[in-house]
């Protein structure tokens, strides 16, 4: 039999120093940091979920490649019941996204999509699969793995409901990718269109095709590549607003610095503002011209007005 641990050690335990290297890379990677790593995503296939929610499965999982992890064995849990579960394999994977797969005859073909904050769940959102395109049905070209995507949000919805706008910014979380300083045009490769209609929800997904103008700019044709889904928000599980707006809090070393005396329009064009001393525009040195230059009889004018001012000062 192990011996027992008490409470006092426990402290102890958690802050053990790592024996190996390995082991010091994996703490290292999962310390907090300044600039956070790309977010990972878990996709999760629950205890009852059938074909169309294993095929759904993959096909996000294809276009989150490698930027995520798919459980291919069955998991019997209920995340709005229970969520330790999602927790655990949070910690276990170090992923920040999760999509859970279910169905049953109350809900069917359902997914939950959401994230975490510190390894417990922040927000998440049920919902219901109504039509399903897979990728495979949809005969085109496809793009390479690990291709970032252009999101484009249509509908009212996602900017006036605040369950639409959580979602839409759950979304942009989910398929987004790392972050980029430079755009390459070929390297925008395909679009992923989200429209908000009539209560639904509709998931699109297609190619872009760069054809020739006659100019520099190239044409743009659309061409659907799939998955293509049709959604029904069901349940919702939003964070409170103090915790959402701690999740987003920024550390102070990222914040920009305030720049004094200078502001921007609407344009982006930078204005400064100089602060200087009152000048004296008499003593300005202008150029010379022999036409602007005084008479003998004019400065000996001058000087006597001066002087006879000074004598009535005094």
């Amino acid at each position: 039999m192990p011996p027992c641990v008490t409470l006092d050690r426990l402290p102890q335990l958690t802050h053990l120093k790592p024996k190996t290297k390995r082991a010091k890379r994996f703490l290292e990677k999962r310390e907090p940091k300044l600039s956070e790593n790309i977010k990972n995503a878990m996709l999760i296939k629950g205890g009852n979920a059938n074909l169309t929610v294993t095929q759904v499965l993959r096909d996000v999982y294809a276009l989150k490649k490698p930027y995520g992890i798919l459980y291919k064995k069955k998991n019997i849990t209920r995340p709005f019941e229970d969520q330790t579960s999602l927790e655990f394999f949070s910690k276990k994977s170090d992923c920040s996204l999760f999509m859970f797969g279910s169905h049953n005859k109350k809900r069917p073909n359902n997914l939950v999509i959401g994230r975490m904050y510190d390894y417990h769940v922040l927000d998440m959102i049920e919902l219901g699969i109504e039509k399903f395109v897979s990728l495979k049905d949809i005969k085109n070209s496809k793009c390479p793995e690990g291709t970032k995507p252009m999101l484009i949000f249509a509908g009212d919805d996602f900017d006036v409901t605040e369950d639409y706008r959580r979602l839409k910014s759950l979304f942009i979380d989910f398929f987004r990718g790392p972050t980029v300083s430079n755009i390459r045009l070929a390297g925008l490769e395909y679009v992923l269109h989200f429209t908000a209609l009539n209560g639904k929800i509709y998931f699109r997904s297609y190619k872009l095709l760069l054809k020739k103008s006659g100019c520099k700019t190239p044409r743009i044709e659309l061409e659907e590549m799939g998955p293509s889904l049709d959604l029904v928000v069901r349940r919702t599980h939003l964070a409170s607003d103090d915790l959402y707006k701690l999740s987003m809090k920024m550390p102070k070393a990222l914040k920009p610095k305030k720049k004094k005396n200078v502001s921007h329009d609407t344009f982006g064009t930078t204005y400064g503002r100089i602060h200087m001393q009152k000048q004296d525009l008499s003593k300005l040195q202008t150029r010379k011209m022999k036409g602007l230059k005084k008479r003998p009889a004019e400065r000996k004018a001058e000087d006597e007005e001066d002087k006879s001012k000074r004598i009535k000062k005094n």
